[in-house]
């Protein structure tokens, strides 16, 4: 016996009758083959590591007809080899910050100077193609990756308040071993250095917190005396890198107001030369080789941008030098002719990104606008240790003339680049 539901469906929708000749005679009604799916494009994130000194083992090239950015080789056994980068590969994203809009030298720099970790978010060269040719908007394509949740972690610098502390509670995740979240005091500290309640407290000076006890959490917390560095991300965001399984580090931070930047300073020479003295010299207590400005001379060129006696040098031209030898530093500032850039840090400011353990350069971009390269290709050369003190004096008389290079040919662009 048939319900009244279905007496009443079979008046609101009456028969039909199909007719192989005629076809369909209900208009309402109309069968055709099932489109095939659009083939899905997904980028890969891939992690690059390299030891201080190394080199991260692939060439970046810019196609002249997309203008997008190529993998042109990778090195057998190097960083980028271990990662899965290949030749061909397309770049879209350095630490996660879409570059494909980008001008070349400055995704250049934004690789040389982000220390000793590289995210790289990839398309194989046929997934691009494909894409391209489907007119998929590649921006959107990145977007959709990482879902609208995503965000990305911040690296925040705190600095105690006299009564309120550092205004952050952190406590553990129950039956989370190494897990801890944060609250803050509103318009604390905290709060005002860019961390919100209910974020996941990563790292704090330089040290991963999974690996500390909530006790020796309390006690680092309390033993920064003045401030505190910390790397934080919200609970969505963290989900969506344990699902891209990508580790959360400085590298992909952004910068909420860290304490003792760079600073890049343009020279132009004078009838004097540039009027200082690059001296290589072993820091106190320590080992470590630096290289740094002494004897800047008043009035000169060098004391006009800004140059301080005793601030250490960390790029030339862009292109970060700490770990090259003295004399092919001298040679790169007296091969960039009447003009030179050189990017620079107190020495205060570089033992607090060397406790850190981040490079002084990851968050500066200022130069990567106005510098130009004196090289079609860039080596990171490895370190060498100095048993000796070397200087060099930059003015009039010591720059020959066989290291002089025509202004136009230092600055010509480049398209190319070993990283």
């Amino acid at each position: 016996m048939r319900s009244s539901t279905a007496q009443q469906d079979a008046t609101d929708f009456p028969s039909f009758t199909f007719n192989p000749k005629q076809g369909i005679d209900n208009p309402a009604l109309v069968i055709s083959d099932d489109p095939e799916p659009n083939p899905v494009v997904v980028p890969r994130l891939l992690q690059l590591k390299r030891l201080e000194g190394e080199s991260f083992g692939f060439y970046l090239c810019m196609d002249q007809r997309s203008h997008g950015f190529e993998i042109g080789g990778v090195e057998p056994w190097s960083p980028a080899d271990h990662s899965g980068l290949r030749k061909g590969d397309r770049v879209l994203e350095v630490n996660e910050q879409y570059v494909d809009n980008m001008n070349f030298n400055r995704v250049v720099r934004k690789i040389q100077w982000c220390g000793l970790h590289l995210f790289l978010l990839v398309l194989r060269k046929e997934e691009y193609e494909q894409a391209v040719h489907m007119g998929v908007d590649l921006q959107t394509l990145v977007k959709v990756s990482k879902r609208d949740c995503w965000s990305r972690p911040r690296l925040c610098h705190i600095s105690r308040h006299p009564e309120q502390g550092i205004g952050m509670t952190v406590t553990s995740l129950k039956g989370q071993m190494g897990q801890y979240t944060v609250s803050t005091l509103a318009d604390g500290p905290a709060e005002k250095a860019g961390v919100h309640t209910g974020d996941k407290l990563i790292w704090i000076n330089g040290v991963t917190v999974s690996m500390l006890t909530q006790s020796t959490l309390k006690r680092t917390l309390k033993k920064s005396r003045d401030s505190v560095t910390v790397l934080v991300i919200d609970r969505d965001s963290e989900s969506c890198y344990v699902r891209r399984k990508a580790p959360i580090l400085p590298a992909i931070a952004e910068n909420c107001n860290l304490p003792h930047t760079a600073k890049t300073m343009h020279l132009v020479k004078g009838p004097d030369g540039y009027g200082f003295l690059l001296r290589q010299e072993k820091l106190a207590g320590s080992q470590r080789i630096v290289h740094v400005f002494r004897e800047v001379d008043d009035g000169s060129p060098a004391l006009g941008v800004g140059m301080k006696d005793g601030d250490l040098l960390l790029a030339v031209n862009g292109e970060p030098v700490e770990s090259m030898e003295h004399d092919d530093i001298v040679k790169r500032i007296r091969r960039s002719g009447d003009e030179v850039s050189l990017t620079s840090i107190s020495i205060t400011g570089r033992d607090y990104y060397r406790q850190l353990s981040i490079s002084p350069l990851l968050f500066h971009e200022d130069c990567s606008l106005q510098c130009t390269d004196t090289q079609r290709e860039t080596t990171l050369s490895k370190s060498t240790i100095y048993k000796e003190k070397k200087h060099s004096a930059f003015n009039s008389h010591s720059v020959p003339g066989t290291f002089t290079t025509q202004l136009s040919e230092r600055r010509e662009s480049i398209s190319e680049a070993f990283l």
